[in-house]
């Protein structure tokens, strides 16, 4: 349906608030959401906080009805690696 940016950070950290990442897609009505960011050292290795963000957001979206299909992070590929990471193929966050 959309693109939204929610936040931007500064070059090493960003303050999530969960509620904010459904604020549009409870406004469109939306029935899903893909939460993705960037991390700009380009390791798409995601953090703990990552993980900890996908567990709070899908938690979230199950009480509102709206599915977080995936929270996908973008680095720059790199030997041995991919430029991105899906958290769910990787079962990270996700119940």
């Amino acid at each position: 349906m959309a693109v939204r940016e929610v936040y931007r950070g500064t070059l090493n950290a960003s303050t999530v608030r969960v509620a904010e990442l459904f604020r549009d897609a409870i406004r469109e009505n939306a029935a899903a959401v893909i939460v993705v960011h960037n991390h700009p050292s380009g390791d798409p290795t995601p953090s703990p906080e990552d993980v900890r963000i996908t567990t709070d957001a899908a938690d979230a979206g199950r009480l509102l009805d709206i599915e977080v299909l995936d929270h996908v992070v973008v680095g720059r590929p790199g030997p041995g690696r991919e430029g991105y990471i899906s958290l769910k193929e990787r079962r990270l966050g996700f119940a």
